[in-house]
């Protein structure tokens, strides 16, 4: 016996939740199922002792698609936005130093005087991208120097991939610095042309400024929201266990595919017009196998990073920084654990009790995997006494919360497009199976969210059609 549905979503993290929101919103008959007991993966919000901690993600991007769908489920009024003239630093010979978000960056000490001798050539010069593929730290090298390697972009790589500059391949990770150069020879000019053109092409379309923002009760509101609107149509502690590929035949509508489902109520049969995978790649690895062996080895060489979150709080009059921004970047050259610091309590209301600072560092990464083998206490000493001196700390945290992901964020490792690229070309033999999360597009929540409303619509039109 067996129930049969338009849409399976496996996988409740922000990119199942929105695709399958988006699927019931418009009539479509959908099921989402995780085996985890709550909805939203690395998307957790506690309080706890007045605190109120995010586990992952500590803020996210405005985008129009987040805005229209926050206004959708009725918690846009809920929204904090930071201030975007809120400083951001980098750890440079032991300080930190602002990094301005303007022209002006091009007179800091994050440009030596060859590195901006590099930025003029490139303007009126012209180069070619090598092929087949080429990490970000080499493009910077053969572009720039190794200075704006070492103290910005190495940086910056760890603040959104956790990864390793010397292994993301450029192309993959910043696509449209790939394109401009190819485009135009020179990553200025194309840069120029390249938003131009994608301007132009958008049109009138919604946009909005990439302000870093949150909730008033934490990222988790997001999650809450969708999992609430999708009612019992969202089952946790779920396991799949198999899935079959049918022949629909000439029947437009006919069950394209079988999942076997188990839950502590016992085995379900699942068949559905259309699926989508938004789980890990080792998952959606795992059980397309059997439908096809490419799926497995085009899915597992993708490389995760596993990053400890470490959220560490004292009184303001045990410290010395008046801690007046978003944080820090940590080079890794420096020699420390962290990879960088967000102030909380100076970017968001209510994160701390009065009198009190709420700091979240980043540990691990791709470059310093062990990091994650110690214990929470381990890391918290470890995380306190990098941060002391830096931030002129005179007494230990009272207050400190540890949260460990093993398997944080996706690498877009050298030779990912090609993965992708293949990936594509075994999904193209299964009409009416898709894939939605963090390793396609970018790992960012606002990315993810555009990706699967940009999918909730393709199988919207393929039902018309």
């Amino acid at each position: 016996m067996s129930t049969q549905i338009q849409v399976l979503v496996i996988g409740a993290g922000i990119s199942g939740l929105a695709t399958a929101y988006a699927l019931q919103k418009a009539g479509a008959s959908t099921l989402i199922v995780d085996s985890a007991s709550r909805p939203g993966g690395v998307i957790q919000s506690i309080k706890r002792d007045g605190y109120l901690l995010e586990c992952g993600p500590q803020s996210f991007s405005g985008t129009a698609q987040l805005t229209t769908l926050c206004d959708s489920l009725g918690i846009l009024s809920d929204r904090v936005l930071a201030d975007p003239k809120a400083p951001r630093y980098i750890l440079i010979d032991g300080g930190l130093t602002s990094v301005p978000m303007s022209p002006a960056i091009l007179a800091s000490s994050f440009f030596s005087g060859g590195t901006r001798s590099a930025i003029f050539r490139d303007i009126f010069g012209k180069s070619r991208a090598p092929e087949p593929d080429e990490s970000v730290a080499a493009f910077i090298r053969r572009k720039f120097s190794s200075t704006l390697l070492d103290r910005l972009v190495a940086p910056f790589v760890s603040g959104i991939y956790a990864g390793d500059p010397e292994k993301l391949s450029l192309r993959a990770a910043f696509p449209i610095l790939h394109e401009a150069e190819t485009a135009s020879g020179s990553l200025v000019r194309g840069l120029f042309n390249v938003l131009n053109e994608r301007k132009a092409q958008r049109g009138k379309e919604p946009r909005e400024k990439p302000i870093l923002q949150t909730f008033n009760l934490g990222n988790e509101t997001l999650i809450r929201a969708l999992a609430e609107s999708l009612g019992p149509r969202l089952r946790l502690g779920v396991e799949v266990s198999s899935v079959k590929a049918l022949d629909p035949g000439c029947e437009p509508q006919a069950p394209r595919f079988r999942i076997d489902l188990r839950s502590v109520q016992g085995h379900e049969v699942i068949e559905a017009e259309r699926l989508v995978l938004a789980t890990p790649t080792n998952v959606v690895a795992k059980l397309l196998a059997p439908l096809d062996p490419a799926f497995e080895s085009q899915l597992s060489p993708v490389e995760y990073s596993g990053v400890a979150v470490v959220s560490l709080a004292y009184r303001k009059e045990d410290l010395s920084n008046p801690l007046a921004g978003f944080g820090f970047l940590v080079p890794r050259t420096s020699g420390l654990s962290v990879l960088g610091c967000v102030w909380n309590s100076s970017l968001f209301p209510n994160r701390a009790p009065e009198g009190h600072a709420l700091l979240t560092s980043f540990v691990g990464g791709a470059t310093n995997p062990a990091a994650l083998r110690k214990t929470p206490a381990e890391l918290v000493a470890q995380v306190h006494a990098e941060l002391a001196p830096l931030l002129g700390i005179r007494k230990d945290p009272v207050f400190s919360n540890v949260t460990i992901w093993p398997r944080a964020i996706p690498q877009y490792n050298l030779g990912h497009t090609a993965r992708l690229a293949s990936l594509e070309a075994a999904r193209s033999k299964f009409p009416g199976l898709h894939f939605v999360g963090n390793y396609l597009n970018g790992p960012a929540i606002g990315t993810c969210v555009e990706h699967a409303l940009k999918t909730a619509k393709e199988i919207r039109i393929s039902f018309a059609n």
